[in-house]
Formats: structure tokens, sequence, C-alpha cells
């Protein structure tokens, strides 16, 4: 059914009789529909009335039969809808295909009696009868209505409907809009079901064991993706994810940034002509959820415009054993508290899409997040030198992580042949970070003391400008040659006051202001070359060269960060036998440092365990080898690889006892590691039956990791850690009669080892309940996510001067109700194709936001 509506969209004419009567009526070039030439970007092009060839039979005529199709519901024109023309034999003698007006015209038809039929996915079959045409006389049918058919609806919804993982030439693609657990939630949720990805309970991503990889929304990025991962995916809605790509050995035509991949979530577009307005909602025990999103189109234009928000509030518990050495004292430090968290996450958006000609075409969009993160934080804290205790102390925090980004793009895109184009992709990009504490310091017998407060303001803005060129060589031979600039300006400017129980706050002299103007340029170029040969092998290689500018200053000085430059190669090579696909991969990947690496403020909101940037950093070098082999056998579906990675200059988190804070522990970052990552993953899929299918994954890493860390006297020395990480995922979906639909999911990863220490494990499950209405318009559903008492995590840090272990209780068992419908009329049309920028250059931050 699925290839029999493919072959639907092509044709001229409605039957295999029309089209072996009509040679214009068979399939156009790529990207076109029979009976016209494809322009080679998934549009048809200018309509061509196919020639009769009826072997000398047909009867030709000088009369006209003209006409326009148009939506019944919303009066708008169908556009390339296939007319046939039948004789009194039913016999197929004349046909067309309507512009994008509507309009359709048989020209040379002879004198006699015919009926008309107009056919078109997604509407009922529309049949004129008892027309006559008389000889030299035109016939205008003026306006034919068509009526959608909910019948031949429901059959492509059935028929096209995807496997919950697919795997392409270059990338593995995780198809959300599947998944219904993951309703309520945000792409977090989304990710962790996603094969070879790791989100942890805070939201970081790891590929493959590697956190250093780059996120996409859209092909795109976004300046608060650069601030921090964790607190975009916050933003945007789950209901919005359409699927989600994993590129594990990305070609020279994307960016150098990100040594473990690229993820890119693509979210839902409009691919509909018409009017309409999806609504859904959740509400649940831990957030709740509420999406708008409507789309118009109507001939060239295209208009999109939606978004959705989340509230979540959850708590949680933290405690916290550390010992340290100081002046060869032993300070313990004993710390728990009880933490409740507030958020409301959106993004929204406005786009526009307008065909400049039959091979040209404009896209415009803007899309605003929003991010506002409320903490309050009661903490107990007793301080012991040689077993005895010397203080108490109460401190109550209230934290304050609020952003807002705009990403505001101008794309152009020319084909001027099947596969021959030329793109200029612009972006401007702009987010604001506020992370700021107030914090009330309590006596022993609860009574106020003194206050402090951080204010720490960020800007992060960033202009792209791109343009890439493809073209054919003969049939099996492609060539990619682009250009690009990014200009990214980031600045923080941060302060500390302190007050009394009352009075106004002043500057803290022992914590002064400071300040931050990091400015990067960034000019780079890509030459790409794929071959293919008969014997299904396929050969891609390339490269890239990016040049590096900084300009970086403080407060008081300039910092000397060097020019820099590099060539990064690419290679991919597969083969297919059968129904065997066996690939292997190389690729040099870079890793910039991002806003949280780069960030001199103190984070003082816990002043026991405290974390600064480092504007010095430089940018990781990573070489990363893969070989993967895929089989599809009957119903089931096997993916295997192997990989590994080396990075050098590797940006580490390096943790030290404070100086001068008794009892602290200071993190910030360095360039001052080398990790060696050798593992592999394993996959599969199996469709137990056509309505019933399971698949499950298991990831296996060894890790290698070398750096420098402090001694007792002050000292440096070569320190390193091993350990083999574990993780896996189980998750199955049955459909059932009358609608029902049900899933669940688990996953687990094992410890995972630092420089100077672990991190702790987790798991995560969840089962979930959809009913589909009748209509196909609207569900409602039911999920639950770690219904047996939420979440523990156990971390430790040490080093010859400290050692830390801190446990996170996270409550987040939640029961969620969902509803999601449809309204308006909706028709199938073409999906353009677009060009956008890619900025895949920025090492994400990490995010201590527990939810």
């Amino acid at each position: 059914m699925k290839k029999f509506i493919t072959i639907l969209s092509l044709l001229a004419f409605v039957g295999t009789s029309a089209m072996a009567q009509f040679p214009g009526g068979g399939p156009g070039g790529p990207g076109g529909r029979g009976g016209q030439r494809g322009d080679g970007n998934g549009r048809p092009g200018q309509q061509q009335t196919p020639t009769l060839n009826l072997e000398g039979n047909a009867p030709k005529g000088n009369s006209k039969i003209t006409g326009f199709i148009i939506d019944e519901a919303v009066t708008t024109a169908v556009e390339f809808a296939n007319v046939a023309l039948y004789n009194k034999e039913n016999k197929v003698v004349d046909g067309a295909m309507a512009d994008e007006k509507g309009k359709f015209t048989l020209s040379r038809v002879a004198a006699g009696e015919y009926k008309l039929v107009v056919t078109f996915i997604g509407y009922a079959d529309k049949t004129i009868d008892n027309i006559k045409v008389e000889k030299g006389k035109d016939i205008d049918l003026g306006v034919i209505k068509l009526a959608t058919s909910a019948k031949q609806l429901d059959e492509v919804t059935v028929s096209a409907e995807k496997s919950m993982i697919e795997e392409k030439v270059d990338r593995l693609v995780y198809n959300a809009e599947k998944d219904i657990t993951s309703k309520g939630g945000d792409a977090a949720d989304v990710l962790r079901k996603v094969p070879l990805l790791t989100v942890d309970l805070d939201g970081n991503v790891s590929l493959r064991g590697t956190s250093n990889i780059r996120v996409l929304i859209n092909n795109k990025p976004s300046t608060i993706i650069a601030s921090s991962i964790a607190d975009a995916l916050k933003m945007i809605p789950s209901e919005l994810i359409k699927s989600v790509e994993v590129i594990t050995s990305p070609s020279a035509k994307y960016d150098a940034e990100g040594s473990g991949g690229i993820i890119n979530i693509i979210t839902k577009k409009s691919t509909i002509q018409g009017l309409t307005l999806n609504v859904d909602a959740g509400a649940g025990i831990r957030g709740s959820n509420l999406g708008l999103n409507g789309s118009i189109r109507k001939g060239k234009l295209g208009v999109t415009m939606g978004g959705g928000g989340r509230a979540f509030y959850n708590k949680a518990g933290v405690s916290l054993d550390q010992s340290t050495l100081v002046n060869g004292n032993t300070i313990l430090t004993k710390q728990t508290a009880d933490a409740f968290d507030n958020g409301i996450f959106g993004r929204y958006n406005l786009g526009f899409d307008y065909d400049i000609s039959k091979n040209q075409s404009l896209t415009a969009g803007v899309n605003f997040g929003t991010r506002n993160f409320i903490r309050t934080q009661d903490f107990t804290t007793n301080i012991y030198s040689n077993n005895v205790l010397n203080s108490t102390s109460f401190r109550n925090v209230d934290s304050k992580d609020l952003s807002n980004s705009v990403d505001v793009n101008l794309d152009y895109i020319r084909t001027f042949k099947p596969s021959q184009e030329w793109s200029v992709s612009t972006q401007y990009s702009k987010s604001n970070l506020k992370n700021n504490f107030l914090a009330e310091l309590l006596d022993e017998s609860g009574t106020l003391a003194s206050r402090q407060k951080n204010l720490n303001n960020n800007i992060n803005q960033e202009v792209t400008v791109q343009t890439d060129f493809q073209t054919p060589i003969k049939t099996n031979q492609m060539f990619e040659v682009g250009l690009k600039g990014i200009f990214r300006q980031v600045n923080s400017d941060f302060s500390y006051q302190v007050a009394g129980a009352t009075g106004d706050f002043a500057s803290d002299v022992r914590n002064p202001a400071g300040l931050l103007d990091y400015s990067q340029n960034i000019a780079s170029g890509y030459l790409s070359y794929t071959y293919s040969t008969k014997n299904k092998y396929t050969f891609k290689a390339g490269a890239r060269y990016e040049y590096t500018t900084i300009d970086a200053r403080d407060q008081i000085k300039d910092i000397d960060i060097p020019a820099y430059g590099n060539l990064v190669p690419s290679v991919n090579i597969s083969k297919t036998f059968g129904n065997t696909t066996l690939k292997a991969g190389y690729n040099k990947r870079i890793q910039r440092p991002g806003l949280q690496q780069l960030n001199p403020n103190f984070n003082l909101a816990n002043p026991q365990n405290i974390t600064i940037g480092n504007p010095s950093l430089r940018p990781e070098i990573t070489d990363n080898f893969e070989l993967s082999v895929s089989s599809s056998i009957k119903k089931l579906y096997l993916n295997a690889s192997v990989f590994g990675r080396q990075t050098n200059n590797s940006i580490l988190r390096l943790s030290s006892p404070s100086d001068t804070l008794i009892g602290a522990v200071i993190t910030t970052f360095q360039n001052i590691g080398t990790q060696q990552v050798f593992g592999s993953n394993i996959y599969g899929n199996l469709n137990i039956t056509p309505k019933w299918s399971v698949n499950a994954g298991v990831d296996v890493f060894y890790n290698y990791l070398e750096g420098q860390t402090r001694n007792v006297d002050g000292s440096s020395s070569l320190s390193s850690n091993t350990g083999v990480v574990v993780g896996g995922r189980l998750q199955t979906q049955i459909q059932l009669k009358n609608g029902w639909g049900i899933q669940g999911f688990s996953f687990f990863r094992g410890r995972q080892v630092q420089l100077q220490g672990t991190e702790g494990g987790f798991y995560m499950y969840s089962v979930g309940f959809r009913k589909d209405f009748k209509n196909k318009k609207g569900s409602i559903g039911l999920a639950t996510d770690n219904f047996f008492g939420g979440m523990v995590r156990r971390s430790t840090l040490e080093s010859a001067q400290f050692k830390q272990v801190s446990v996170n209780n996270i409550y987040n068992q939640n029961v969620k109700l969902t509803f999601s419908y449809k309204i308006g009329n909706m028709r199938m049309v073409e999906q353009k194709k677009t060009k956008s920028v890619r900025n895949d250059d920025v090492k994400a931050g990490e995010s201590n936001n527990n939810n």
C-alpha cells in the first residue's frame, strides 16, 4: 500500500492504462510528477499537457475542455489534481493535471460524448457525466468541488506508518511522533529513548559516552543551546518533535564542532494545504503542558504559527559528605538540603515559505524561546575539624535561572536542474541569561543574621552567513562546496552584594564584580565528493578548513588567546549486500568551549560546592573511527557498531579545595586531559505482529582519562582513571483495536568514570495508554513515569586533597493525562526542500538543575 501511494503521487493520470497511453503521463524527473518536468527539488515543475498516443486510433479535434478544481470546505485550489477524460466505451482518451491555481485544460478534444473523472489523494473521486462536445466549440466546466475522503485519509495514515527507528545512509532516525509516553514532557524525555544517546536526570545529553556533541533544531543552531543543551531541551515541548536524527560520522558539509557527533531535532512542519489548528494539552502531578499550532497555506505562500509551553513542579533532596585536607587538618563537611523546583518553559515560532518560481523559493522564520527555572533550597551545614564540630549554619537560597532566546532566519534556494542547486542562508540569534540567587543566612536559633545575592547577566549573540552549491557529475557522483562565516559575541557581567538582616545591599569586597567580553569569529570552507558504483559501493570524502580568531577581555586586562586554524577531513564508505549494509567512517572534529565553561562568575549558591568558568579555554581536537553493520531478517532489524575516539587537549572538570573558604571545593575547567574511548552499540527492532513491535539496545564502552591534578603541596602530577560503562534500553508498542494503543519504556546507564571520581548511574521507566478518536482528529492518553519512588543518584569526587560523596534524591514519580485535537481541513501537498544555517561548533554547558 505504501508503494501504491507513492506511485499515485507521481502519476499524471489515474490507472496504469492512462499511463500507458500517454508517454508524458509517467513519472517525471527527480521530484516531479507524471506528465510534467520535475525541478529536482521535491516540487512539480510547469504543467505539460500529455500527448495522445493511441497508435492512430484516438480521434483528435479542435475543442477544449477547461475548469477549476477547488476544495469544497476551504474553497482553495487543489493543486496538481489528476484529470482523466473517458469515452462512451469507458476508455481513457485524454488527461491532464491541474496547475497551482487548480486550473486544467484538455486540448484537441474530438466531438463526442464523454465523462470526466478528477482524483487526488485525500479526496473522494469526482465524476462529471454527460459531457457533450461539439466540433469547434469549447466547454468550460467552471468550478469543480472536491470533498475530502476520510476513508482515503485513514488509509494514508495506516499505510504510510513509519517504524519507530529508521536507519538511513548517514544517520539513525527516531520517529518521536509515534511515541505516546512522551506527551506532556519536553525534548529531554524524547531524547532519552533514542538509540546511542544518554540523557541524565539534569537533561545533559551524551552520545556514545561523550557530552561533546552539537544539537541542532531543524538543521539550525540556537544561541540558547550554546549556553546549555539541558536548558534548551526544556524549552521544546515533546509534542512539537517529529523526529530525532543522530549523525555519528558527519561529512565535511557540517561544521567541525561536536567531537561525538550531531543530534538534529526535527519539529513538526506544515505539509498540508488549507487551514488547520492543533491543540495539545496535558496535566500531571509533576507537570502540565499546553500547545497550540496553526498553519495556513494558499498557492505559493505558506504560514505557520504556534508553540507550546510546559510548567513543572518537583521536590528533591540532596546530601553531601565532603572531607578536605587543609594545612594538615582534616575538614569534614556534612550538608543536607531540601529543594523545591518550579519551572516554566516554552518555544514559539512564526514561519513563512514562498515559491518565487518553479525553481526558486524563500523561507523565513522567527523562533522565540523562554525558560524560567526557580529553585528554593534550605541548607543545613555542619563543619568538623579533626572530628570536632566546629560550626553549624543554616542557609535558605532562592535561585533563578531566567533566559530567553530569539532566532531569525532568511534562506534562499535555487534549483538549476535535478540535484543541482545553490543556496544562501542567514541567521541572527541572541539569548539573554540571568543566573541570580538570593541567600538568607540564619544563626543556630533560626534568626536571620545576614543576606547575600549574586547578579549574573549574560548575552550570547551570533550572526551567520553561508552559501552552498552542489551539482551531480554524471549519474553516480556528487560534488559539494560551501563557505560560511560565524560572528559570535559573548558577554557576562556579574557582581556579589551583601547586607545585614536589614538595610541595603552593598558590594562584597571579598568577591568583587567582574565581566567578560568574548568575541569569536570563524571563517570556514569545505569540499565534498560522493561516488557510487554499480555494485553498491558508496564513497564520500571531504575536507573542511576553519580559521578562528578570538578577542577576549575581563574587567582588568586583555586575555591572550591566539588565533588557530584546523583542517578537518572526513571519509565514509558503505557497501550493501542484499539486505545487509556495512559502513565505515573516519572524521576529525573540534569542540570549542561554551558559555558555561567560559563564564568566570563564581557560583556561590552553595558555598561548599563552587563552580567557576575559564575564559582562556582552547578547543578540543578529536579523531573518530567507527564500523557498523545493519541487516533486515524478515521481521527483525539489527544494527551493531564498534567505535573508537581519541581526544587531545580535552576540556575536563577539575576540582580542588578552596584556599579561603573552609571545607569548600571549587570546580573549574581546564585543557589538561587526554581521553580515549572504545566501545560497541547493539540495537534491534522486532515486529512481532503488524501491530506489536519491540526494540532494545545495549551500549558498552571503555573510557580512559588522564590529566594534571593538584597535589597536597600545591604541585601538579599526572592522574588517570579508567572504567567500563554499560547502558541499555527496552521499548515496546502495541496497537490495539478501536484506536487503543499501549507503550512501555525503560532505560538505564551504569556508573560513569570521571578524571577525579565517578558519576552515578540511574534508570528510568514509563508506561502509557492512548485512545484515538474515531475521526482520527484527536486522542486522549494516560501515562506514568518512575512510579516506584523516583530516582537516586550517587556520585563521587576524589583526589589527594579531598573526597566528596553526593547523593541526589529526585522524587519524580508522575502521572499525566494528555489530550490532543486537530481542527480544520487538510490535504496533502509536496513538502518543500529548504536550506538553512547549521552551526555545529560550540561545546554546550552542563546543567545542575534536577527536575
